[in-house]
């Protein structure tokens, strides 16, 4: 039976989070609270917990996990080549609702579905979130929903869809943002926003420098 914890009561959370770090490094899923929404969550080098996600939410390789992380610096053994624009982005935003889509480190004994050597990271801003990051490395992120449902804003959104499939539910009341992060692709030859949620684009464009719509059309070659 899955567990649910009061993380507003100092002994459930400091158990509760005991409990999700057990069952992610068992291999197991745990849901947890973010400032945009609730995400469910693995470790993010076990690939069979990664495809127990993927299937606890109905969703294929073809849409892969992103990682969340629980401080600024494990970016950089993360990534093949940190870019300038993810630094400054970092810098202004981080933690917080944005994530970074960039080319991974090609070392990493990984599986997070068809990413093609890219990876999505983010820095979430919120207390239990980056506890738990910071005890069990970077995790496999998802949105805690079943896929083509609308998002977990709290844990009990979560467990209704996901029941049996989480073994740790981790309940910090309702996600402050209660809307996916905005999402920014640093792969190509200019940066764009792939998904526009709390931080706008007008907010990404200040911070890089550049107009608005030069974040929201496909660069030509």
């Amino acid at each position: 039976m899955p567990e649910m914890f009061d993380c507003a009561d100092a002994e459930q959370r400091a158990v509760g989070i005991a409990s999700a770090v057990s069952a992610v490094k068992g291999g197991r899923l745990v849901v947890m609270p973010t400032d945009t929404v609730y995400g469910i969550g693995a470790d993010a080098f076990d690939a069979e917990a990664v495809g127990a996600l993927l299937a606890a939410k109905g969703r294929g390789r073809d849409m892969p996990v992103g990682v969340l992380v629980g401080s600024w610096t494990t970016i950089d053994g993360l990534v093949f080549a940190v870019p300038p624009a993810a630094r400054e982005l970092i810098r202004a935003f981080w933690p917080g609702a944005l994530s970074l889509v960039v080319a991974q480190a090609p070392s990493l004994q990984w599986d997070l579905g068809d990413a093609n050597g890219s990876v999505m990271l983010r820095m979430p801003l919120h207390p239990v979130a980056i506890e738990l990051l910071r005890e069990v490395g970077p995790m496999a992120v998802s949105s805690a929903n079943v896929s083509g449902r609308p998002a977990a804003v709290t844990a009990a959104d979560a467990r209704d869809q996901l029941g049996d499939s989480v073994e740790v539910y981790l309940d910090a009341g309702p996600a402050e943002r209660q809307a996916a992060s905005t999402i920014v692709d640093l792969t190509g030859p200019a940066p764009r926003i792939l998904r526009e949620g709390p931080i706008s684009v007008e907010d990404v464009a200040r911070v890089l420098d550049v107009e608005p719509s030069t974040l929201t059309t496909t660069p030509t070659e």
